[in-house]
């Protein structure tokens, strides 16, 4: 069941008005939904955290990547990658303001081991 990118967005806020708002502190920028599709071979972007510029600090959730990606999956689906992804891109955010990446190198890791099987 492809979402509609309204329904996607619709969605996409109900998720976010989840998150206690002390966890979007200086998250000035916000959750955005963008209609690209982020695609770099095999592998789709489904979210970005950007940091910094005249924007500030804000999260960017691709919804052609999740329509490329999810396709015709269930509801319940898109909307767990959904949760799932913009958790992912808060904890960036939260990492941050920390002063920590770990996140990143758990990400990069995880590659080198995809790339080596």
């Amino acid at each position: 069941m492809k979402l509609s990118l309204e329904k996607f967005t619709q969605l996409a806020d109900q998720l976010v008005d989840e998150i206690p708002p002390r966890l979007c502190r200086n998250l000035n920028g916000g959750f955005s939904v963008s209609p690209q599709k982020v695609q770099d071979g095999e592998f789709y972007t489904m979210g970005e955290y950007i940091e910094g510029g005249f924007m500030g600090c804000l999260v960017v959730i691709y919804y052609g990547s999740f329509a490329g990606l999810l396709a015709d999956e269930p509801y319940e689906v898109w909307e767990a990658e959904l949760r799932d992804t913009i958790w992912h891109e808060l904890r960036h955010h939260l990492e941050s303001a920390a002063g920590i990446d770990d996140l990143t190198r758990e990400e990069m890791e995880e590659l080198r081991r995809y790339l080596q099987e």
